[in-house]
């Protein structure tokens, strides 16, 4: 079980895991292969994991993150946010991307073949855009100028005197992303349940 050890690894057992099951699922339940809608299936899937991803991020970020970084002195912040937020917030802005180029493709795609929650599933589509527009315009700019400072300061160079402002700005963007989190997962999870 090495492959556990290392979650790229593990990611890809998991994809063929759902690989396999998906076989058994169709061999259960006798649906052919060639009666499923596979483009719709799979953006779906794309849709849900990427925004699983991003999501549960924000929600890290948000609900642990922000208050354990605060709890830290200056010399301990210099070692773990170099190490932590690069990659946490690689995987946050690149899950929202995703989330929202997945998501406006099934919505055309689904919609054009007479899918009903058209209205509901467009407030949830639209809160995510604007939240993946405040990840790109506003929370990773800044955060990309706390990790640089914070870099330089771990070698010797002061903090500039805008970082607290950075950080303050991206938390607030941040923090809006939470707030319009919970209407645009109702609308998200509602939207097939209205007809």
């Amino acid at each position: 079980m090495k492959f556990l050890e290392d979650p790229m690894q593990t990611m890809g057992a998991g994809f063929a895991l759902a690989v396999v099951l998906i076989v058994v699922f169709l061999g259960i339940s006798g649906i052919g292969a060639g009666e499923a809608d596979w483009f719709g299936v799979l953006m779906r899937w794309v849709h849900f994991l990427a925004g699983i991803t991003w999501i549960g991020l924000l929600y890290f970020f948000n609900l642990i993150n922000a208050a354990f970084l605060k709890s830290l002195d200056g010399p301990t912040k210099n070692v773990v946010i170099p190490k932590l937020m690069p990659a946490a917030l690689n995987w946050f802005r690149h899950g929202a991307t995703v989330t929202v180029l997945a998501g406006i493709v099934l919505y055309f795609y689904l919609y054009s073949k007479g899918g009903t929650g058209a209205i509901a599933l467009g407030i949830g589509g639209l809160l995510g855009i604007i939240m993946m527009a405040n990840v790109h315009a506003i929370i990773w700019p800044n955060q990309k100028k706390i990790i640089a400072a914070v870099s330089a300061a771990a070698q010797g160079t002061p903090a500039p005197a805008e970082m607290a402002q950075w950080g303050r700005t991206a938390l607030l963007a941040s923090r809006v992303n939470f707030l319009l989190s919970i209407p645009m997962l109702f609308f998200m999870g509602a939207g097939s349940h209205f007809k």
